[in-house]
């Protein structure tokens, strides 16, 4: 019996220790921050999630292939976005799928989504547009926009390893801020001041 007795301590000594070495060894949980962009969830962007991405955008809204993003062509991929979420929600709204929202299904989606307000509401809320409108821009040339986005990341990229992480973007739009505050806080130069005008000579008669 006291063999027995001792066997079985020795087996519980063996299965705590295997327990304390497998978790000394069992690799530590890592957390991942969320980063835009970030396709695989890895926790950090690659050069190529970075650049890719947009350049695939671009070049989706580039319909006649000429290697440029045209106003036209920017003014026709944002309508089929605004038509994209517009049949989405009317999808999302049309719970019995029989092409046509009731009021029923109105109120409903309403409640679930209180918060959301109108469009003009929402327009509100974000302050009213400056005078003369945004600045329009010219055609958006797409090799261009590679070698701006290339740079960008490489800015961002403060250990140059290839990836930037949330920190590292945090810190990119930090110092993109305070250049920012630097560049207004400077003052303005006066313009110069026009000249006199000629006072004619006086004539004699």
């Amino acid at each position: 019996m006291n063999k027995t007795f001792l066997l079985g301590g020795l087996a519980a000594t063996a299965m705590a220790v295997a327990g304390i070495a497998a978790a000394q060894t069992a690799p530590a949980p890592q957390t991942t921050h969320h980063v835009r962009g970030d396709a695989d969830g890895d926790g950090r962007i690659s050069q190529a999630e970075f650049v890719d991405g947009r350049i695939a955008r671009l070049t989706a809204q580039d319909m006649n292939r000429d290697g440029s993003v045209s106003r036209e062509e920017r003014q026709a991929a944002m309508q089929a976005r605004r038509t994209e979420r517009a049949d989405a929600r009317f999808t999302r709204l049309d719970a019995d799928g029989n092409g046509a929202i009731s009021r029923a299904e109105f109120d409903a989606g309403h409640a679930a989504h209180p918060d959301r307000g109108s469009r003009a509401e929402r327009a509100g809320h974000r302050g009213p547009r400056r005078a003369g409108g945004a600045r329009e821009r010219g055609p958006v040339v797409i090799a261009e926009t590679r070698e701006k986005l290339a740079a960008s990341f490489a800015r961002m990229d403060a250990d140059e390893d290839g990836f930037v992480t949330a920190d590292e973007r945090r810190a990119s739009m930090r110092r993109h801020r305070q250049a920012r505050r630097e560049r207004m806080s400077q003052p303005r130069a006066a313009a110069p001041a026009p000249a006199p005008a000629a006072v004619p000579a006086p004539t004699s008669e």
